[in-house]
């Protein structure tokens, strides 16, 4: 039986192993690792499809600030979602789907930011709401495939049409 809990509370070696065997050990050069850099994953949105019974990680959501700078230099404020793995032994069982479940069951929809992520629109837009529809002027910083920068907002939700995503990092007062 799968049960979800805070990723905080799994060891972070065996997110490490997770994120290697779901995604391959060149993962850390992707652009998504790019759009984060520097930042602290949000524990309190982040993670985690166990199997209490045997102790076993089975998958793992985590999410990132990030933040869309316009072509004025304002940063709007987003939540990156990912990677969302899971075990490729169990793959197709509907875990990454309950993760994903979960943490929009978390959030208030008129409350939170916008939900970015680099994912299949294929399954993340009939699944969850996620979209490029919105996103064709986006950059990042590397390479990308456009169809695949996705973004979760209410329609009502004035998103820029241009601007670089990346990390979201708070200012330090000196």
């Amino acid at each position: 039986m799968t049960t979800i809990i805070p990723l905080a509370e799994i060891d972070p070696a065996l997110v490490e192993d997770l994120l290697d065997a779901a995604f391959g050990k060149q993962r850390t050069e992707r652009t998504a690792y790019k759009v984060r850099e520097g930042t602290d994953m949000l524990e309190g949105l982040s993670l985690a499809a166990v199997n209490m019974a045997e102790n076993i990680l089975l998958g793992s959501l985590q999410c990132w600030p990030a933040a869309l700078t316009d072509d004025a230099g304002k940063k709007h404020p987003m939540i990156m979602v990912g990677p969302v793995a899971v075990h490729p032994e169990c793959q197709r069982q509907g875990i990454g789907q309950a993760l994903l479940t979960a943490l929009i069951k978390e959030l208030h929809e008129d409350e939170s930011l916008p939900l970015v992520m680099i994912g299949d629109p294929a399954y993340y837009d009939r699944f969850f709401d996620f979209s490029p529809e919105r996103t064709g002027g986006w950059t990042l910083p590397g390479p990308w495939d456009p169809e695949r920068l996705l973004v979760r907002a209410p329609k009502n939700v004035v998103l820029p049409e241009k601007g670089k995503l990346g990390p979201w990092k708070a200012n330090k007062a000196a």
